[in-house]
């Protein structure tokens, strides 16, 4: 791999966590229902910096965005005060995005215990969505329609915060009036939308819910989450997806991320690297680098 990529890059979408020590219920009990990838017990243990060296020894970032990966509610700036600790000692996370309930009374002290972390960079809190296409309804409690949900995505401005965001294309109507409502924040759609069914009926209704959303310019992508249940992730699989996604938002609101250790259950790292790789190589020489680089180190202000 390390001959396909002789410039730098960022992986944009990445976890640690420390069972032992930390509190991460989803990992420690708990079950995600419905998990996309089905049987996730393989990632109950601990996964840290060195084992992210291991798993990228063959293509390793440059820099990284590390996504709050569902620590315990109670207290989630613990979480970026954990992180801002190891990057500390490995030089890794670069950049932080935490988790604050955005409808929760405390969401006004939640950001700024983040913001007190000179790694933070924005949120991600997973607003109410349809588990199913056809149960969709607007402006349930929770949702990006929420006004109470919405106030607290309002206070993200004042932080200087982008908001990631991880919903199914089905429900990215909602996230298109939120870009639009609050052009000065920046919205991260997380895991290239969920294109989960790859039926061409499938394909295509993700393609206008993606488009619905990319005109709204605050808006960029991560092209990550694409692996299949019970499938080993393939290209023929995937880069016509990330193709697709590509040409909807264009290639300066798109980035490469990895979505580790999830996504180690549907491939090796090298193999999801290189399906990008590939997917990108229609573009020249300035895309290219944006997409694997330059896009993720602005839109995340690493630089």
């Amino acid at each position: 791999m390390s001959h396909m990529l002789n410039e730098p890059f960022v992986d944009a979408h990445q976890h640690f966590w420390n069972l032992d020590v930390n509190p991460y219920p989803w990992l420690q009990g708990e079950t995600v229902p419905n998990f996309r990838y089905g049987d996730y017990s393989a990632l109950r243990r601990n996964y840290l910096p060195e084992d992210y060296t291991r798993d990228t020894a063959a293509c390793a970032p440059a820099l990284t965005v590390h996504v709050e990966a569902e620590w315990a509610r109670d207290d989630p700036v613990a979480e970026t005060r954990w992180l801002m600790d190891v990057a500390d000692a490995h030089g890794r996370p670069t950049v932080i995005v935490g988790h604050a309930q955005l409808d929760r009374g405390d969401v006004e002290a939640v950001l700024a215990g983040h913001a007190a972390s000179a790694r933070m960079r924005g949120i991600r809190n997973k607003p109410a969505t349809a588990a199913r296409r056809d149960d969709v309804r607007r402006g349930a409690p929770g949702s990006m329609d929420d006004e109470r949900w919405r106030r607290g995505y309002a206070l993200l401005e004042r932080h200087g915060m982008s908001f990631d965001l991880q919903a199914p294309w089905w429900n990215l109507d909602q996230a298109a009036d939120l870009a639009r409502d609050f052009p000065r924040i920046q919205l991260v759609l997380n895991h290239t939308g969920l294109p989960s069914d790859r039926s061409e009926a499938g394909l295509q209704a993700w393609r206008e819910a993606m488009a619905r959303l990319a005109r709204e310019p605050n808006v960029a992508v991560k092209i990550s989450g694409l692996g299949l249940p019970g499938r080993a992730w393939t290209q023929a699989d995937n880069v016509p997806v990330i193709r697709d996604a590509i040409d909807i938002f264009g290639p300066e609101r798109c980035m490469f991320a990895s979505n580790y250790p999830v996504d180690s259950l549907v491939a090796p790292y090298e193999t999801i690297l290189a399906g990008f790789v590939a997917a990108i190589d229609i573009y020249g020489a300035q895309q290219r680098r944006g997409l694997l680089h330059d896009n993720a180190v602005r839109i995340y202000r690493m630089a």
